[in-house]
């Protein structure tokens, strides 16, 4: 009972010193690691002048099976370069995904041990059906993440919302296709509130009596999920890899064995010590616009950008980050608002008339409508274009009409926030934005650095 009381943290930040939980499986040990005037010394607790702190409990079940995933020590990881390319061996040695996101998801394992530092963050996903591998994503990458939870389909909201309050770290969420519509609404609340510190989740809890609890869910998450989600908004958060498109590599393990699991924490332990050597290094962020990406793209990738040193490597993000955002214009836009703005240019370049009427805006929004849940009504489509758009469509006998040439200037603002190019409004084939023709990459730019046996 006196354990159950201990102030425990996985993790303390203080003006002089970070410390972290280790655990030693063999004894269902914790202790702390901690980094204090440039060295590593370990802790079976930390006394400041006010209160004791004590690490994770390693008899927990969160900790003891594997809930939670945590290093055993902190390594000599060498330099950030052989840090990096070990990172990345590691997930191609049992992941079969394209070049491109095999470096981005390198990229935010590493990101995923500073994430505390930023305000913002962007997630990762797989998405595919059955049997594509996308667990095998979320264990590969997901296991040398920062303090990786990992949980599935048949987990409840609560202890999302606790552990994620409690311990931080990164999320890993397997077949988040929710059938239960509570349980996909508590999902998307964590999804659209963790992106950002500092936004807490409300919750009412308790029997009879019923208290207001908020919870911080600010964290990494890697997800699977076999189809997209409905709200374009919260798609945009996502980093997205498309599971299944080709055929497997030979050299991929089928099952992952002890072996990979070794790895692993021996990667761990190496991202421990750049943690806590790196955490309190001055932050450079590099906020230069990337020609032609979305704005809300951009946002959720400075944090990427701001932890890598090599400018190859920078480059090479920036050229992926392009890329990506060629894929969702070409998917049309990220939002409703994004749907309506391309329908009124495309209607103008068409047509070639200076006022369009609400009924072809509707029109034309819902010609690729699958569902009738999709469709949006006229009524609505002005409420989108007074309210959210700040469009002013005035009464006609021919009933609510848009002037093209009077709302140029807002039309060519939302243009420009929502990536919309004049040849997507020509239909011509999309193309990638200030990339040379020869960047595609035959094989990942890390890898061609590894040591060969």
């Amino acid at each position: 009972m006196e354990n159950n009381k201990k102030n425990r943290k996985a993790s303390l930040v203080l003006a002089d010193q970070l410390a972290e939980t280790i655990y030693n499986p063999s004894g269902q040990q914790t202790q702390f690691a901690i980094f204090k005037d440039g060295t590593v010394q370990y802790a079976d607790f930390i006394k400041t002048e006010k209160e004791e702190f004590f690490p994770l409990d390693g008899q927990n079940d969160i900790v003891s099976k594997g809930v939670v995933l945590l290093p055993s020590t902190a390594s000599d990881y060498g330099t950030d370069e052989e840090l990096i390319a070990e990172i990345q061996a590691h997930i191609h040695k049992y992941l079969d995904i394209s070049p491109m996101f095999e470096q981005i998801a390198t990229y935010y394992v590493l990101f995923s041990w500073v994430y505390d530092r930023f305000h913002e963050l962007p997630y990762l996903r797989a998405l595919g059906d059955f049997g594509s591998g996308k667990s095998r994503l979320l264990q590969a990458v997901g296991s040398v993440c920062y303090r990786p939870i990992f949980t599935g389909g048949a987990t409840t909201p609560s202890p999302i919302f606790r552990i994620l309050n409690d311990l931080g770290g990164t999320l890993i969420l397997d077949e988040a296709d929710f059938k239960s519509s509570d349980m996909g609404d508590d999902i998307v609340k964590i999804l659209n509130t963790g992106y950002q510190k500092g936004m807490s989740v409300l919750r009412s809890e308790g029997k009879g009596v019923f208290e207001v609890k908020a919870y911080s869910v600010f964290s990494p998450k890697i997800i699977a999920t076999r189809e997209t989600f409905k709200d374009k908004a919260l798609e945009s958060r996502f980093l997205i890899e498309e599971m299944g498109r080709g055929t497997l590599r030979e050299d991929i393990p089928k099952r992952l064995s002890d072996e990979f699991y070794t790895e692993a924490l021996k990667i761990r332990n190496k991202l421990l010590m750049w943690r806590l050597k790196n955490y309190y290094k001055p932050l450079v962020f590099d906020e230069k616009p990337i020609k032609g990406i979305h704005p809300r793209l951009h946002q959720i990738i400075i944090p990427l950008l701001s932890i890598i040193e090599s400018p190859e490597m920078k480059q090479s993000l920036k050229e992926f980050i392009q890329k990506y955002n060629v894929e969702l214009i070409t998917d049309r836009g990220f939002s409703r608002e994004s749907d309506i703005i391309f329908a009124i240019l495309k209607f103008e370049h068409d047509t070639q008339k200076k006022e369009v009427t609400v009924g072809e805006i509707s029109d034309s929004v819902n010609h690729d409508a699958l569902d009738f849940d999709d469709k949006l009504t006229a009524r609505k489509i002005g409420w989108y274009l007074r309210t959210k758009l700040q469009l002013k469509p005035y009464k006609t006998r021919r009933g609510f009409v848009l002037g093209l040439e009077k709302n140029h200037g807002r039309l060519d603002f939302w243009k420009e926030r929502f990536g919309i190019s004049d040849a997507d409004i020509r239909g011509e084939q999309a193309h990638i934005v200030n990339v040379p023709d020869d960047t595609e990459p035959k094989e990942s730019t890390l890898l061609q650095h590894l040591p060969t046996d």
